[in-house]
């Protein structure tokens, strides 16, 4: 005889006690070009991952690779001003960061 609905709730409701975690997240959807989703699916089959988990991995990768950019370009800036006064070399730091990333 098969369960009923509401057995089979029963046996997979939380145990008292229990919390269930659950995954902090948003879902996000992208549209992609045609060559770039192509890429994209040869890099998850590559990796054997879905889509969307490669999609995550190469977005987490160019934005670790960007923060990576950024803080070797300050380093060489700050050594090519090594020379400099101090107080100058700050204030062209600050410039150069202000024109390359808005702030």
């Amino acid at each position: 005889m098969p369960h009923s609905q509401t057995t089979m709730r029963r046996r997979d409701a939380e145990k008292p006690g229990k919390s269930r975690r659950r995954k902090a997240g948003s879902r996000c959807t992208v549209g992609l070009a045609p060559a770039l989703a192509n890429q994209v699916q040869r890099y998850a089959e590559t990796v054997d991952t879905s889509i969307s988990k490669a999609i995550a991995a190469l977005v987490r990768l160019g934005l670790e690779s960007q923060e990576s950019r950024k803080r070797e370009f300050f380093r060489r800036l700050k050594e090519n001003l090594a020379g400099d006064d101090p107080h100058q070399q700050d204030r062209l730091v600050d410039e150069f960061r202000a024109l390359i990333l808005g702030r």
